[in-house]
């Protein structure tokens, strides 16, 4: 007899699938293809290549939202199919199947809800992702290590690029700074979840007594802004410093001095770049960190005097951690934001973090304002 969950999940996917055609607004997703579609038969549509390739880009999401969608109500229909047959010729055989098929759907539908949440201005964008280690030494900057390799490793399993912009070894172990740039639609969209202070709680590999010590990291994930939005940066109010690059980023960058490092002096904002093969490449992709510095210190500042007219307080102190990653005396996971949680440390230090991410994002959906 067939399971009354799996009956009880295909009628609770048919109504899901049926407000995501509705929120999906299907005749206005037509219409932009179509648009989209006129615009590259247009005679000078490859007279601005980076224009192009953007509306390229555009269709092929477009398109690949619809295609998702009735990919996943195709699926649901002859799995409701497969459930009558069952029922009717009273076939026992095609039970497991039918479970695994009603999991996997499930799962599906609960991913590509998530990508429909990404739907702010610039979550599609490209991310530009930086860890810098608090106070402890050793201590935290190997944790900052920890963490390069945990958003190395679930942005490759996401799909994405990653390339390494700048990076400072640690003085024993671990590193000063890493900054990378995440490459890939939405990559903005599910790393700005992670933006805030990390916590690590451990018995340190560092301490010949065995205590155990608590380490901080910060993140800080900015969007990789275009050059379609003006951001305005005065030569005059740029100090550039030239450097010889060390740390990773192969054997050609110790040769010369290519590391740029760029002061915005009325802002007291700096960003470097060393991995890039030539001075001038350095000096284009730190010209791109800093507008995106910029405009993300333009959006901060909004959403403070935002946050000032409806009397919210906000902590930044190393004391406001986003999440918690107990290693001992226990083993736990925990977002203070969302409440998610898993004890699967390894999984999470792996690159398992799209429960956290999942959390995150449903959570902001649930904070916007009603409009009343």
């Amino acid at each position: 007899m067939i399971d009354i969950k799996v009956k009880q999940d295909l009628r609770e996917m048919a109504k899901r699938l049926q407000e995501l055609r509705g929120s999906l607004d299907f005749d206005l997703k037509q219409e932009m293809i179509a648009n989209f579609e006129e615009k590259m038969t247009a005679p000078d549509f490859w007279d601005d290549n980076d224009k192009a390739q953007a509306v390229i880009a555009e269709l092929n999401a477009v398109k690949s939202t619809v295609e998702k969608y009735e990919k996943l109500a195709s699926d649901h229909e002859e799995l409701t199919m497969m459930l009558e047959l069952a029922e009717e010729e009273s076939d026992d055989s095609l039970e497991a199947e039918l479970t695994q098929g009603v999991q996997s759907l499930v799962e599906r539908i609960s991913e590509f809800e998530l990508t429909l949440l990404l739907n702010q201005p610039y979550d599609k964008l490209n991310a530009i992702l930086e860890l810098h280690p608090g106070a402890g030494g050793t201590e935290s900057q190997d944790w900052a290590q920890m963490l390069y390799r945990m958003y190395t490793r679930w942005a490759e399993k996401s799909g994405f690029k990653v390339e390494l912009l700048d990076y400072l070894d640690g003085d024993e172990a671990g590193i000063k700074s890493v900054t990378i740039l995440v490459k890939g639609y939405n990559a903005y969209g599910y790393l700005k979840a992670e933006k805030g202070v990390h916590r690590l709680v451990r018995i340190s590999p560092f301490d010949a007594s065995g205590r155990r010590h608590t380490s901080f990291v910060s993140c800080d994930i900015m969007p990789e802004i275009d050059d379609d939005i003006e951001i305005e940066i005065r030569t005059e109010d740029l100090k550039v410093d030239t450097y010889r690059a060390s740390g990773a980023g192969g054997q050609h960058i110790n040769k010369t001095e290519s590391a740029i490092r760029i002061t915005h002096m009325p802002t007291g904002i700096v960003v470097s770049c060393q991995t890039q093969r030539s001075q001038i490449q350095n000096r284009e992709q730190a010209m791109k960190m800093l507008r995106s510095k910029l405009y993300e210190q333009k959006i901060e500042e909004q959403q403070k005097h935002l946050a000032e007219i409806r009397g919210e307080q906000s902590d930044i102190a190393w004391g406001s951690q986003i999440r918690s990653y107990v290693f001992h005396p226990y083993s736990m996971v925990k977002d203070h934001r969302t409440g998610v949680e898993t004890g699967n440390v390894g999984a999470v230090m792996d690159g398992d973090l799209n429960a956290f991410i999942d959390g995150y994002l449903r959570s902001q959906i649930r904070q916007e304002p009603s409009g009343e």
